[in-house]
C-alpha cells in the first residue's frame, strides 16, 4: 500500500538514528507517517467535494548535550533525510541547555498490535461508490422530513494510516490503523428561529459504524428537539448533562491535568495529587488497550508504551498525564501521553438516563452549549447554553439563550447522579451526569 513513499521501516529508521548518532545527536528519535485519506461532502444530493490523497511525513527529534532540536519533511529520499539530520544537529547547538531534555527509557516490552484490532482491511477496501451511497443516504433521509428546512451537508472520511517509530535508545515499532467516519448537519425552524445541529460517528471497524438512515435520525431528533425554545429566569438548579455535555465537561477537566499545565502552573489542580477533587462517585479511567476503539494505540508518539490508567478514583485525583518531558520537570514518571488521551471515560453509574431526569424536580437537560468559556488556571466556565427543561421529573419543552456558570471543582464535588449509558465511540466518553446548585442566567 505504502511502496511509493520511500524508506518506511523500522530498520531503515534505525539506521538514520545510527547516522545521526555518528553525527553528533547524543539522543534521536524519528517517526514516519503514511496514510490515504478520503473524503467526501454531499449537500442536496449534489457531491460538493470528493478528495483522495496519499501523504508521507517524517519528523525529527534529536538532543545535543542537552539541547533540543526538531525538523520534519515530506520529502523521504536518503539524501533530504540526512541533511535534515545534519541541519538538526547544527540547530540543536544553538539551542539552550534545558536538563530535562531526552528521550524516554526503553523498556523492551512490546503491545501484541493484533490484539488491539485497529486495522479493518474492509475501510481499505471499501470502493469510493460506496462511500459516496452512504453520505448521499443520509441527505435523503434528512430531506424526506418535512419539518427539516435544509441539510447542513452530510460527509464521509476514510483514513488508512502506517506510523512507524524508532530512537537512538532502541526502541522501535510499527502499526496500521484506519478509521471511518460519518456524519450530516441539519436545519429547521423559520427564519425569526433557525436552529441548527448535526450526528456524527466513527469507527475503526466499518462493521460497527451505524446505518446511514440511524445517524440521520438521530441528526433530526436533536435538531427538532430545539423547536419553539423558551427562555427561563435567571437561577440555581440542578442540570443533567447528555453523554456529549458530559464528555464536554469532563474534556475540560483533562486539559487542566497535562503536565504542561501543571509545571507551568496554569491549571487549578496544581498540588493536588492525592486530593479528592471529585464526589467519590466520579472515577475516570484512560485505556488504550481496549480493542478495536478509535483512541487505542500500542504506544504514545516518544514511544512510551501505553497502558490503563486510573486517573480518578472514587473522587480521589491519582495521576497527572505526563510525557517525558513534563515528568522529568516534575520529578515523575511519563504517563505515556505524549499523545494526549486515548480512550478515557467516566466509570458508568448504575442507574438509567430516565430515572436521573425523574430525580429532578426542575432543572435542566443540557444538550449543547456554545462558546469556549473555560479558564484552566482558576477552573472558571460561563458557557451559553440550551437544552430541554424539565418539571417535576419530566422533560417538558426547550430553552435557550441561557448562560451556565461556576467552578468546575464545585461541579465535580457536586456530582450527584452517574448514568449507566456511557458509550465508547471517542477519544473521551462519558455517561450522562447530574451536577446539583449549577447557575443559570437567563431573563
Amino acid at each position: 500500500m505504502y511502496e511509493d513513499s520511500g524508506f518506511h521501516s523500522c530498520p531503515a529508521q534505525s539506521l538514520y538514528c545510527k547516522f545521526g548518532k555518528d553525527k553528533g545527536a547524543s539522543e534521536i528519535q524519528i517517526s514516519i507517517y503514511n496514510g490515504k485519506d478520503f473524503s467526501c461532502e454531499c449537500r442536496e444530493g449534489n457531491i460538493e467535494k470528493l478528495e483522495q490523497a496519499n501523504s508521507s511525513s517524517a519528523s525529527i527529534k534529536l538532543i545535543v548535550d542537552n539541547k533540543t532540536a526538531t525538523a520534519s519533511t515530506s520529502d523521504l529520499s536518503e539524501s533530504t533525510f540526512e541533511e535534515a539530520i545534519l541541519n538538526a544537529i547544527e540547530r540543536a547547538k544553538y539551542s539552550s541547555k534545558d536538563k530535562f531534555a531526552g528521550l524516554p527509557p526503553t523498556t523492551g516490552i512490546k503491545p501484541d498490535i493484533k490484539t488491539l484490532d485497529i486495522f479493518c482491511q474492509d475501510i481499505e477496501k471499501m470502493p469510493t461508490s460506496d462511500k459516496v451511497e452512504y453520505a448521499k443516504n443520509m441527505e435523503k433521509v434528512v430531506l424526506r422530513d418535512t419539518r427539516i428546512k435544509n441539510s447542513g451537508g452530510a460527509s464521509v472520511s476514510t483514513s488508512i494510516a502506517s506510523r512507524i517509530l524508532a530512537n537512538s535508545k532502541g526502541f522501535s515499532g510499527e502499526y496500521k490503523s484506519t478509521m471511518f467516519s460519518g456524519g450530516v448537519g441539519v436545519q429547521a425552524g423559520s427564519k425569526d428561529k433557525f436552529y441548527e445541529d448535526y450526528w456524527y460517528e466513527s469507527t475503526r471497524k466499518l462493521q460497527n459504524i451505524l446505518a446511514p438512515e440511524k445517524i440521520a435520525d438521530i441528526a433530526i431528533t436533536r435538531v427538532i428537539r430545539l423547536l419553539g425554545a423558551k427562555k427561563i429566569p435567571t437561577q440555581v438548579v440542578p442540570v443533567v448533562f447528555d453523554p456529549q455535555m458530559s464528555a464536554s465537561l469532563i474534556g475540560f477537566l483533562i486539559s487542566c491535568l497535562y503536565g504542561s499545565s501543571i509545571y507551568m502552573k496554569q491549571s487549578f489542580l496544581v498540588d493536588k495529587l492525592g486530593s479528592q477533587i471529585a464526589n467519590s462517585n466520579l472515577s475516570i479511567i484512560d485505556d488504550p488497550t481496549l480493542p478495536h476503539l478509535n483512541g487505542t494505540r500500542p504506544w504514545d508518539s516518544e514511544g512510551t508504551i501505553m497502558k490503563k490508567t486510573e486517573i480518578i478514583k472514587d473522587g480521589v485525583l491519582k495521576t497527572y498525564l505526563l510525557d517525558t518531558y513534563s515528568a522529568k520537570k516534575l520529578d515523575m514518571k511519563s504517563t505515556g501521553h505524549a499523545s494526549g488521551i486515548s480512550n478515557c471515560y467516566v466509570a458508568p453509574g448504575k442507574v438509567s438516563q430516565d430515572d436521573i431526569i425523574k430525580s429532578v424536580d426542575k432543572g435542566l437537560f443540557l444538550t449543547n452549549t456554545i462558546g469556549q468559556g473555560t479558564v484552566p488556571t482558576t477552573g472558571d466556565i460561563s458557557k451559553g447554553a440550551s437544552g430541554l427543561w424539565i418539571e417535576n421529573g419530566k422533560l417538558t419543552y426547550p430553552v435557550d439563550e441561557i448562560t451556565f456558570t461556576g467552578k468546575l471543582s464545585e461541579m465535580l464535588q457536586n456530582i450527584d447522579m452517574i448514568g449507566n449509558d456511557l458509550t465508547m465511540k471517542n477519544s473521551l466518553s462519558s455517561p450522562t451526569l447530574k451536577i446539583n446548585n449549577i447557575s443559570l442566567s437567563g431573563i
